[in-house]
């Protein structure tokens, strides 16, 4: 037997947690990943979204023990990456009849994902599926984020289903955001609007102001828990991201080869400790990008290291300043710093990136042949009070 949770009369979370994964497309979830999906039974009968794969067989009990799989009329594919849809084409065997309801570009994805012709209903801002007691309302919310993105608000019990908005990578037991840590809970909500939204940053505040037309009792995201306590706080937060946010908190972001840049990258801190500013430092082979991203999401100043080796920054530096680019972080002042033996290079890459980043980048004059004597010291450490002074002065 498996435990359903019940949302509302005839509204149940049938999804899937998978305690034990740890990573998703280079995304360090090490508190695991939930395949949120929802069967509303009225009338007709409604999936909203599917699962993962590997996960279909639980998907298919889960249904099975409310209803007959073959009485669903309709499945709702908010989105169609594959971690909430892969599970059609085995949900379409179990209910051929039902038909298949997204956006166009939805249509598209699916078509081209799965190799399947199924019956299509096209479905566009501010359509409505009429299920009988319930209807249920159409959001796009393109790009955020893939094109065919939209949510789905089920009129009548006042649930979003929104996807991967508002969402967290979290497992847990109990399935509402009221039944858990909150603290945990925001934490790892920031952490996924780092990693998988900001870069849709502008377009935020247009999606999270539909939200505040409809009265909500409950949003059902298709990652981890269930808001219906603190949905005010997380609009508040989605509203602040979404307007490009920043206190004066830096991000020191580093890796070394012999210990140099390490000891400039320490003395940096201490110097922007100094200010009064929080500073928080990662090096590159002990933290994952998830979290640095995380800590940068609401920092308003961001400086970078690294040892150069071939002329280049280090391999690791590589992949982080093309995460970095990826997710263009707003409104940032950004500078860099490091040490290299018989010639430099990592110094002026790393400000490259960080321009193209979108990043206001603060020279620093901070790049040493081999390790920084007790001047560089000292002009690491000042270089650190002064930048944290600048960051102060740009949140004003």
């Amino acid at each position: 037997m498996m435990h359903n949770v019940k949302l509302a009369e005839g509204v149940y979370s049938v999804g899937a947690v998978d305690w034990t994964m740890r990573s998703f497309h280079g995304y360090a979830t090490p508190r695991g990943i939930t395949y949120n999906a929802y069967l509303i039974v009225d009338e007709k009968v409604c999936l909203i979204d599917t699962v993962k794969a590997p996960f279909t067989k639980e998907l298919l009990e889960r249904i099975s023990q409310i209803i007959d799989p073959a009485q669903i009329d309709y499945i709702v594919c908010n989105h169609t990456e594959p971690d909430h849809s892969s599970a059609l084409p085995a949900i379409m065997e179990k209910a051929p009849h039902a038909k298949v309801v997204l956006t166009a570009q939805g249509k598209e994805s699916i078509i081209k994902h799965y190799q399947q012709e199924y019956d299509f209903q096209i479905v566009k801002e501010g359509d409505v599926l009429d299920l009988g007691r319930n209807k249920l309302h159409f959001l796009t919310m393109s790009m955020l984020h893939w094109p065919d993105s939209m949510a789905s608000y089920l009129e009548g019990e006042e649930i979003l289903f929104s996807n991967d908005a508002f969402g967290q990578h979290i497992c847990t037991s109990k399935r509402f955001d009221d039944e858990n840590e909150i603290s945990e809970i925001m934490d790892e909500a920031a952490k996924y609007y780092a990693n998988i939204l900001m870069p849709y940053t502008r377009l935020i505040s247009k999606a999270v102001s539909k939200t505040g037309t409809v009265p909500l009792k409950m949003i059902a995201p298709s990652h981890g828990v269930i808001w219906r306590k603190h949905i005010t706080d997380i609009l508040a937060k989605y509203e602040q991201w979404g307007s490009g946010y920043r206190d004066d908190s830096i991000v020191i972001v580093y890796d070394s080869m012999w210990g140099a840049t390490e000891d400039m990258a320490r003395r940096i801190l201490e110097g922007v400790s100094a200010s009064g500013v929080t500073v928080k430092l990662h090096r590159l082979t002990t933290s994952s990008l998830s979290d640095i991203m995380k800590d940068i999401l609401e920092a308003g100043g961001v400086i970078v290291g690294s040892s150069t080796q071939n002329n280049e920054v280090l391999a690791t530096m590589g992949g982080f300043l093309t995460y970095l680019k990826g997710l263009r972080p707003a409104n940032k002042i950004g500078a860099a710093f490091g040490a290299y033996g018989w010639a430099g290079g990592a110094q002026k890459n790393i400000e490259e990136f960080l321009k193209v980043s979108g990043i206001a980048v603060e020279p620093s004059d901070l790049s040493f042949k081999w390790v920084a004597d007790k001047d560089g010291q000292e002009r690491c450490f000042k270089f650190g009070l002064e930048f944290a002074k600048k960051v102060q002065g740009n949140i004003k």
